[in-house]
């Protein structure tokens, strides 16, 4: 991608963003100094382009900001008030009560939680290929382990091969849609399909961190099971599409009975801060903020995908604000070193997927370094 191509990536971006309203870099201030390298103890330092964490540096939203603002000079209290009416805000989207709702630092929180209690029972059943972090928390002072299914050379789940998988022992299916790291998002009728027989036999763990920024949310989200009264647990984050990854903000949707077990292992309102409490409370029907956020993702996915595609390599198709990339003969951990070379920061090898390199989206000036960096790392893997 050339810079003239860049550059009118930028013009289409400030006229988007214009008609977005509040959003428009150059009319918002806030925005602004989101998207401007800073020299801030809290933000990436000047010249590095962040691109290993999957975060999203066009949020927080500007009235996040200012709600975060004002209760960090109430910092004093705890989280109470503001706890329950978030609860009651999700709880009402999704027509649920709010005894549905567990909120915990970041959904790295409630997905631990999960992992911990199934733990004490069986094994976890999982992909071989996923965000392992917190599952093998889970099972780390446990009798039982993780069980995964065997390699995949598509990397997509194999729905069937999972259900086969199913015994006894197994005390919960852990899946992420769309799968992290291979941004994948599984056809929504065969994984309601899958969910609603497995969940006869233990709990269903879906992972929707980046449910939002797939093609279709409302078709993707597997909490219409837990409305049907399945046994069935979804995870959600205002980490991604949010931009309040820093802030540690997230939730699980379940049966209140499950969510009961579940909390016995977290740290209930404790575990949460007002200014983080504030800002998901703020964004979470920001409808306008939400579909900016979404469309720059997206612009910043197809840069991405544009140029692993130009220089013959082939990325897998992503709904999240993220890429896997096939380097054929190269090693994703020299990629990684090449490129931080380069002031970019990206992702190594995840477990034996040696030729695979996950890319985040990130600042549209970001992405540039990334694809300017390309020729140069790739001959260096």
């Amino acid at each position: 991608m050339t810079s003239e191509n860049f550059s009118r990536r930028s013009l289409l971006f400030r006229s988007v963003a214009a008609g977005v309203g509040t959003y428009a870099i150059s009319q918002n201030p806030l925005a602004a100094s989101r998207t401007t390298p800073s020299t801030s103890l809290y933000a990436p330092p000047l010249g590095i382009a962040k691109l290993n964490a999957n975060e999203n540096p066009y949020g927080p939203s500007p009235s996040a900001t200012r709600a975060m603002a004002e209760a960090s000079t109430h910092g004093a209290y705890y989280v109470r008030a503001s706890a329950q009416k978030l609860r009651e805000a999700i709880a009402e989207q999704h027509n649920l009560s709010v005894d549905h709702v567990l909120l915990s630092s970041g959904s790295s929180g409630v997905l631990t939680y999960l992992a911990l209690a199934s733990s004490q029972r069986g094994k976890i059943l999982t992909p071989d290929l996923f965000w392992d972090t917190t599952s093998l928390m889970g099972v780390r002072n446990s009798a039982f382990g993780i069980e995964r299914l065997p390699k995949n050379e598509s990397l997509v789940i194999d729905l069937v091969a999972m259900e086969a998988a199913l015994h006894d022992d197994i005390a919960m299916v852990q899946i992420t849609n769309p799968n992290n790291p291979t941004g994948i998002a599984l056809d929504s009728e065969e994984l309601k399909k899958f969910c609603r027989k497995a969940s006869e036999k233990c709990v269903v763990l879906v992972d929707e961190a980046y449910n939002e920024l797939t093609d279709n949310p409302s078709a993707s989200t597997m909490i219409p099971l837990v409305k049907e009264g399945k046994n069935v647990a979804v995870a959600r984050t205002f980490s991604k599409i949010y931009g309040l990854a820093g802030m540690r903000v997230g939730y699980m949707i379940a049966r209140p009975e499950l969510l009961q077990k579940v909390s016995q292992f977290g740290l209930g309102d404790y575990g949460l801060n007002q200014a983080g409490v504030a800002g998901a409370l703020e964004s979470f029907n920001d409808s306008a903020f939400l579909e900016y956020s979404k469309s720059k993702i997206v612009e910043g996915r197809e840069m991405i995908t544009e140029a692993i595609r130009s220089h013959d390599l082939v990325a897998l198709p992503s709904q999240t604000n993220f890429v896997f990339v096939n380097l054929g003969h190269r090693n994703a951990e020299k990629f990684r070193v090449a490129m931080a070379k380069r002031n970019v920061m990206i992702r190594g090898i995840y477990r034996d997927y040696s030729q695979w390199s996950r890319v985040s989206t990130g600042r549209l000036e970001d992405i540039q370094m990334y694809v300017d960096a390309l020729p140069a790392a790739l001959a260096e893997a």
